[in-house]
This record gives structure tokens, C-alpha cells and sequence, in this order.
């Protein structure tokens, strides 16, 4: 049975330097203490750090990469996720990760982070991506 954690630096805002930002490397500890096999973290800011930090001490568990961001409008290009995917692969075998968004598209109450039709336009560009990714893995 696989278990995880998902960790979400904040959905409430859509403007990027009022959110959490900075590496891993303190919760480091706390991961490695948790008893689970996947770790879904958002990576597809610059506000999350380097993904060697995680990658270097947690290359034993699965990672959920954060690969497109939900409070953008614009979606990532299927070659930009690609791109960041080959970054996490030094670290995870292919069998180890799995293409995410960013903390999801939640809603808060009546106020939905992003439209509907970005969220499809990012979703289809992550499924485009995870498609290339699998055909070269296969």
C-alpha cells in the first residue's frame, strides 16, 4: 500500500512573493522520519529551491513533482515539464515519479485559484509531457 504526504506552500493568493518560499532542507528530517513512500511536493516555482535537496536525501521514496503551476494563466509547455522531469530523474528512477501540479486547483469557498480553462490547458500540457516521458522510459 503506498501512503504519502503532500506538502502545499499556499493557495491563497495568485500573486507568488506573498507565498511561502525557500527549500526543503528543514523539514528534512521530518520526512525521513515518516514512514511513507511518496512525497508530492510543488516544484514548479523558484520559490521551492533546488530539487537536489530533496532528490539527495530522499531518493528512496517516490516524489509527486510539482510541474505546473495552478496560479499562473499561462500554461507550462509540455517541453518545460519535460525538462524539469529529466532534473528530478537524476535523482528517481522513472518508476519513482509522478507529474503533479502544484498544491492542486482548490477553491476556497466561491473563489477558485485559477479559471477552468487554464487549469485544462495546464492539465493537457502535464499529460502531454508524462506521455513523452513514457514513451522514451517504456
Amino acid at each position: 500500500m503506498r501512503t504519502g504526504v503532500h506538502v502545499c506552500r499556499g493557495n491563497w493568493s495568485r500573486q507568488e512573493d506573498v507565498l511561502l518560499t525557500g527549500d526543503y532542507h528543514a523539514l528534512l528530517p521530518a520526512f525521513r522520519a515518516m514512514r511513507v513512500s511518496q512525497f508530492v511536493l510543488e516544484y514548479a516555482t523558484p520559490r521551492a529551491g533546488e530539487l537536489r535537496i530533496v532528490g539527495e536525501a530522499l531518493h528512496d521514496r517516490e516524489l509527486g513533482l510539482g510541474c505546473v503551476n495552478p496560479r499562473t494563466d499561462v500554461a507550462e509547455s509540455p517541453a518545460a515539464i519535460v525538462a524539469r522531469a529529466e532534473e528530478a530523474l537524476r535523482y528517481y528512477r522513472p518508476d519513482q515519479l509522478f507529474l503533479n501540479p502544484d498544491c492542486g486547483f482548490g477553491c476556497f469557498a466561491n473563489r477558485c485559484v485559477n479559471e477552468e480553462s487554464h487549469a485544462v490547458a495546464k492539465l493537457r500540457a502535464m499529460v502531454a509531457a508524462a506521455r513523452e516521458l513514457r514513451d522514451r522510459f517504456a
